[in-house]
């Protein structure tokens, strides 16, 4: 199926991607040995937020890849859409994290173990390296895309977990502070679960077909009103495409019952909604209306449906 709709995409390319994930993975591996040598519980959380990243950079590879695909007959306004789905898994699965992280954290709290300094803090270190290259790596990308804007953002995070790692391992070594440990694993996991929750609500509005952020539905109506040659307007609706594309129809009330004229008033009306509020795609429909203004009958013939196009056995429509 042939398509008019412009796609955008950030400028990160898979390959950019792919190392960063496999960085990311490489890192998870030392740190989960790490942690369970050293006994450091706080290096094993700061390794599954690594290991979320990884796998948030996975989805969000895939995402690419699929949203990159045209617009067909099933998909009619295309897949960038996969993006959004694969921020909602990747939030889900930062939450869970989270929640496990807190309550090991908890459970430690009662039963201490004993940690190991030297290797919390080396590997900390190395991590913290790590996490600054591949925040650095997808930064371009962040400025383009949610999905990969909390890639960059889990990065940088991580890289505040290292630094809190590393605090609490050279609390271990000078004054065998256990504690400490299992202090940075809460504030690790704390934050993991804030920064989830701070993704979900947008993320759940795209998806939803949620009127934009940053529009409001009394000014586009206002606006609509005021073109010249629009009487009143009725059923407006305004959602996002994805990310970046936004969409609307509404029926118009147009001042003269002129089909012909209508043409005119909808290139009118749909520069009215690119220019102020960005709407690139706008189905509009024209309508009559009593004296009350109210709509009563649509001005162009209604849609035909392949089910009703048929006959029955006497040849009478259905």
């Amino acid at each position: 199926m042939e398509s008019d709709h412009h796609h955008h995409h950030g400028p990160l390319s898979d390959g950019r991607l792919a190392w960063a994930i496999a960085i990311n993975v490489l890192l998870t591996v030392v740190q989960v040995a790490a942690g369970v040598v050293s006994g450091s519980l706080g290096l094993i959380a700061d390794a599954l937020h690594n290991l979320s990243d990884a796998a948030s950079m996975g989805i969000a590879l895939l995402a690419q890849k699929i949203a990159r695909r045209p617009a067909d007959r099933l998909m009619t306004f295309g897949y960038q859409r996969a993006e959004l789905v694969a921020t909602l898994i990747n939030v889900t699965a930062l939450l869970l994290v989270g929640g496990y992280l807190l309550i090991e954290a908890i459970s430690r709290f009662v039963s201490p173990t004993p940690v190991q300094g030297w290797p919390v803090v080396i590997v900390a270190g190395v991590a913290l390296v790590i996490d600054i290259l591949t925040a650095l790596i997808i930064y371009r990308g962040a400025r383009h895309s949610l999905n990969i804007r909390a890639a960059f953002v889990h990065n940088v995070t991580d890289a505040l977990a290292s630094v809190g790692v590393i605090v609490a391992g050279t609390l271990i070594l000078l004054y065998d502070l256990i504690v400490a440990d299992l202090l940075v694993t809460v504030a690790i996991s704390g934050y993991v679960i804030y920064q989830a929750m701070g993704l979900l609500p947008r993320t759940v509005r795209l998806l939803m077909g949620a009127m934009p952020d940053d529009l409001e539905y009394d000014a586009i109506v206002a606006a609509l009103r005021a073109t010249p040659g629009v009487r009143d307007i009725h059923h407006l609706h305004v959602w996002n495409l994805d990310e970046h594309r936004r969409a609307l129809e509404a029926h118009l009330v147009p001042e003269a019952d002129d089909l012909a004229a209508f043409e005119q008033l909808k290139h009118r009306v749909r520069e009215v909604l690119r220019k102020r509020f960005h709407v690139e795609h706008a189905t509009l429909e024209p309508c009559i209306a009593d004296r009350t203004g109210a709509p009563i009958v649509r001005m162009q013939p209604p849609h035909r449906h392949e089910a009703a196009a048929g006959s029955d056995k006497t040849g009478r429509a259905h």
